[in-house]
């Protein structure tokens, strides 16, 4: 299956949440989800209509995926991953997820958003321990330093981003020097650095069915 490229408050409305794809504009009254808009289609969902456990944890999947912009093989990796590590899956396979690169660079506040993240580092905007990098899915990992490319930093789109870092919530398991714009990945986040409205035990008991 492809990457899922149609309009992302569409992916909103199905949830019935924000799942802040959209960056800034999610505050804004412009948002679906704040118009109240339902579930897409002509006549949306009937409300009525109870989920099935295995509905529930369907979409609780789905939900995750279309967070982080990732595809089902991809994420059925993680999760395989997350089995083999010690500890409680669930928890091992958010911190998968959230120590991606595109994700570190997205709770830095270089971006608004974790498709806008990942795609500053398609372009190759991102460094990754001074290397220049352009993979997405890459890992980070505590003492890791994050920075923009030198030619970047002329950019007005650099500009706007460090003068906006002032009211950007920054988690405790990275640090961000403003003046510089560099990161640094302190830790691997723990469930509750994460801040996240997933329940992930409903998408291991998903995989697990």
């Amino acid at each position: 299956m492809a990457r899922y490229t149609g309009p992302a408050c569409r992916i909103c409305r199905r949830q019935g949440e924000k799942l802040m794809l959209k960056g800034a504009r999610c505050f804004t009254p412009k948002c679906a989800v704040e118009k109240g808009h339902g579930a897409p289609g002509q006549h949306g969902v009937d409300r009525r209509r109870k989920l099935s456990e295995y509905g529930v944890r369907l979409k609780e999947k789905q939900k995750a995926r279309y967070i982080y912009g990732v595809l089902e093989r991809q994420f059925r990796k993680y999760f395989a991953e997350a089995l083999r590590r010690p500890g409680l899956t669930g928890e091992n396979f958010l911190q998968i997820l959230e120590t991606r690169l595109d994700n570190a660079v997205y709770r830095m506040g270089f971006a608004d958003s974790r498709p806008q993240a990942r795609q500053l580092v398609l372009h190759g905007h991102i460094t990754l321990n001074g290397r220049k990098t352009n993979i997405p899915s890459c890992h980070v990992k505590p003492g890791d330093t994050i920075d923009w490319v030198e030619s970047i930093k002329k950019s007005p789109m650099f500009k706007i981003t460090q003068e906006g870092m002032g009211s950007k919530y920054i988690p405790a398991w990275l640090s961000v020097d403003a003046e510089s714009m560099t990161g640094k990945v302190l830790s691997i986040p723990s469930r509750n650095e994460m801040e996240l409205n997933i329940n992930e035990q409903l998408i291991v008991e998903f995989y697990a069915r």
